[in-house]
């Protein structure tokens, strides 16, 4: 299980957010409180998106090395994303960059060279809206990605291990314990690995977060340490490749975090994606 396969159009990768959309992710981030969970994870995805379609922009358009899912779970679990892609399940990342639902400008801080920040003016294309709204029906959120990462393999048999990530505030619902059906999903393999799960646990509290632990003894209760388990260790060459960029993950760390705010939930979707980002394709 090498997890380094080449991606092409012909071999591309699959990759799935499962978003919280329960009531409770209309609170705050417990680091960061002005800022609603909802929002700053929409504002995450979308901008890993717009990041995935500059990096697959080639002479010609986008590429398709990239077939995406977002799916929330709330009210209703289906898939999240809107306007022309709306019901759709996993969607090829040339499609995504040609529909976005809208694109704000908005106000974006950058060095100035001369250790001060300057404003300008940029793109931000949305494709994911915030939603907040109703219960935690994770298990079936988990049962639909295991069909979309079924059907891909079917199609995929030599791909990059797909990648599923569920960022979620609070426990299922009592019903809906997922942790059988991730085992499940976590055991649908190409030739090159298995699929990767990875949570992030978005907390009220405000503990300092815990990023990419390779144990569970700091974990504050035992939904955090639940989840912790649900997530798979983290392939060695994705440890390499964050490591040599100055990133303090072990080897043996599970893809998992607790507590994050808006900067660190983008950190831990830019760190699970790295060496597919990075990949020569």
């Amino acid at each position: 299980m090498s997890y380094s396969a080449v991606i092409s159009r012909d071999n591309p990768v699959c990759l799935i957010f499962l978003v919280d959309q329960s009531h409770s992710m209309s609170q705050p981030f417990g680091l960061q409180p002005q800022q609603r969970k909802a929002d700053g994870v929409a504002d995450a995805i979308n901008k890993l998106l717009q990041t995935i379609c500059i990096k697959c922009s080639k002479q010609g358009g986008v590429r398709e090395y990239f077939q995406v899912g977002v799916i929330g779970y709330g009210a209703r679990v289906a898939s999240a994303l809107g306007g022309a892609l709306a019901g759709e399940g996993l969607v090829s990342i040339d499609k995504i960059a040609r529909n976005p639902l809208r694109v704000e400008t908005r106000i974006k801080k950058e060095p100035d060279g001369a250790g001060g920040l300057v404003e300008r003016l940029s793109k931000f294309p949305i494709w994911f809206e915030p939603v907040a709204n109703g219960r935690t029906p994770m298990k079936s959120a988990f049962e639909l990605a295991r069909g979309w990462v079924a059907g891909f393999l079917k199609s995929h048999p030599h791909c990059y291990p797909p990648l599923v990530f569920n960022l979620t505030d609070g426990a299922a619902d009592p019903d809906q314990e997922p942790t059988d059906v991730v085992a499940g999903l976590r055991q649908l393999s190409s030739t090159d690995g298995a699929t990767l799960v990875l949570n992030l646990h978005i907390s009220s509290r405000k503990d300092a977060p815990i990023m990419f632990p390779d144990r569970e003894d700091n974990l504050p209760d035992e939904f955090a340490r639940r989840l912790f388990r649900m997530s798979s260790v983290l392939p060695e060459s994705i440890v390499d490749t964050a490591v040599s960029e100055g990133i303090p993950i072990q080897h043996g760390a599970r893809g998992f975090g607790f507590n994050a705010d808006l900067v660190a939930v983008i950190q831990f979707l830019e760190i699970g994606t790295r060496q597919v980002m990075n990949a020569r394709i």
